[in-house]
């Protein structure tokens, strides 16, 4: 299965869980990795640092979009860039390329490559808007992102991280129509966590002992961990883990206080494939199994 990747690993730690599951999984043919959000590149030297843990210095790394499209930015800084200084990692990446990469990268391949968007979705709009083909060139377009169902709730309206951060982004996202547009949302995420103890026990293998050093930043402000991002990754090789509805999904962006809320409208018509449960225990045998294994 050949997987892109685009991530804004280095804030949330689900995002270096998920990279660690793709770099072990062996029936996982990843043709690179694109970072997206503030201080892209230490995002991209975070994914160095995870590649030479698992041998796999051949993975090309391309620093993306920093800022969103329109919108403020929600977070500027990498946080987790703090345990760079414990793990070997590259420094220099190439600039400005990382858009016409995943283009090059997608029409070397046609209707072969699922890209995997774990972040906000600003490279992907780029993408998209840039070449108006490459959706239909794709595979399939697996996202973390939206919240379908029952959501997170403030002031009567449902939110997501990576959908706030972008949601013009997000917008033209949902907007293209690829073979396959499948989103794993918060609301069936949430359903996948494990306190710090649990993960100070098991993420002691040479490639999760880095994600473990990052995780410690994380476990600061959060005594646990929610894989959001693992869970797309791994319903790409894993069909029965979620189970889906068809239908339309709508991005808020009139709404000046919550743009990005994201709305889903059940129908046989619909080009979206939403989430809607998840199968806990498969997920955490299957992301185990490979990444321990």
């Amino acid at each position: 299965m050949k997987v892109l990747l685009d991530t804004d690993i280095g804030s949330d730690i689900d995002d270096a869980i998920c990279l660690a599951y793709l770099l072990a999984k062996r029936e996982c043919d990843l043709l690179g990795i694109t970072t997206v959000s503030g201080e892209p590149e230490k995002r991209a030297m975070l994914a160095s640092a995870l590649c030479k843990a698992a041998g796999r210095d051949e993975v090309p790394i391309f620093p993306g979009a920093p800022l969103p499209l329109l919108v403020a930015p929600h977070q500027p800084q990498a946080q987790q860039a703090t345990a760079l200084d414990r793990w070997p990692h590259e420094t220099q990446f190439p600039e400005g390329h990382a858009v016409a990469f995943l283009r090059d990268t997608i029409r070397r391949h046609p209707g072969e490559v699922t890209l995997l968007a774990i972040g906000p979705m600003t490279n992907i709009a780029l993408l998209f808007a840039l070449d108006p083909e490459i959706p239909r060139l794709l595979k399939g377009l697996y996202m973390m992102i939206g919240a379908f169902t029952q959501g997170i709730v403030f002031t009567g309206m449902r939110y997501e991280w990576n959908a706030l951060n972008d949601p013009h982004a997000t917008a033209m996202v949902y907007n293209a129509r690829p073979p396959v547009h499948r989103s794993v949302g918060l609301d069936v995420t949430l359903q996948v966590q494990m306190d710090a103890a649990e993960v100070r026990q098991r993420f002691q293998t040479p490639l999760l002992r880095p994600v473990l050093d990052m995780a410690e930043v994380w476990f600061q402000a959060r005594p646990e961990v929610t894989f959001h991002d693992p869970l797309a990754a791994v319903s790409i090789f894993d069909e029965e883990v979620c189970t889906y509805e068809r239908g339309q999904v709508e991005v808020e962006l009139a709404s000046r206080q919550l743009p990005g809320m994201t709305y889903f409208n059940r129908s046989d018509a619909g080009a979206h494939e939403v989430a809607m449960a998840v199968n806990t225990e498969r997920f955490f045998q299957e992301y185990f199994g490979t990444t321990t294994g």
